[in-house]
């Protein structure tokens, strides 16, 4: 009897003393739950995603259950056309549009609508930066300027979570006027 005792305060002790202690694990367990070890080069603000968009949300299927209050994109090129600026472009829906593009999309396009924002200009993006200024971008429909901004596009991310429906249309807005303004 007082062997196999003796066994469990030696090994107790060794437990306890030894260089992987209950205590460490615990401590390196906590610290590995509540610390991610990310490289200091690789980060979402630096990296940069090569991937193109996975696609569009489709239409929910005929026997699904309706869900409301989610923009639910179909056929992109009937979008395009179809697509009519409910908002009037009046200056308080231009001013609330230049808001908005200074807080969201002001870092990439930059101030003058020309691609030339910090994004591009620190030199960490590989991709161009197109200016909303040129004749192609003048060409583009509303529609397709709304569903650029609300689900992205091949470079570009979709905003649809940061920006409303309200939002992207007074966004809408003001690029038309800048573009009027200042055509490249």
């Amino acid at each position: 009897m007082l062997r196999p005792m003796l066994g469990v305060v030696v090994l107790s002790i060794l437990t306890l003393m030894g260089p992987t202690s209950p205590g460490d694990g615990c401590k390196k367990a906590a610290r590995s739950l509540t610390q991610l070890a990310y490289p200091p080069h690789r980060d979402m603000r630096t990296s940069v995603a090569l991937l193109s968009q996975r696609g569009w949300y489709r239409a929910p299927d005929s026997a699904s259950v309706p869900v409301q209050g989610r923009e639910v994109m179909g056929d992109v090129a009937q979008f395009d056309a179809a697509f009519r600026n409910p908002q009037a472009s009046d200056a308080a829906s231009i001013q609330r549009g230049a808001t908005k593009y200074g807080r969201t999309c002001r870092p990439c396009h930059g101030t003058a609508l020309d691609g030339q924002g910090p994004v591009w200009t620190s030199q960490k993006f590989l991709v161009p930066i197109p200016s909303l200024r040129t004749a192609t971008a003048r060409a583009r429909s509303d529609g397709y300027i709304y569903r650029y901004i609300r689900f992205g596009g091949a470079v570009m991310p979709s905003y649809g979570a940061q920006v409303t429906p309200q939002e992207a249309n007074d966004l809408v807005n003001y690029v038309r006027d800048e573009q009027g303004k200042n055509p490249q």
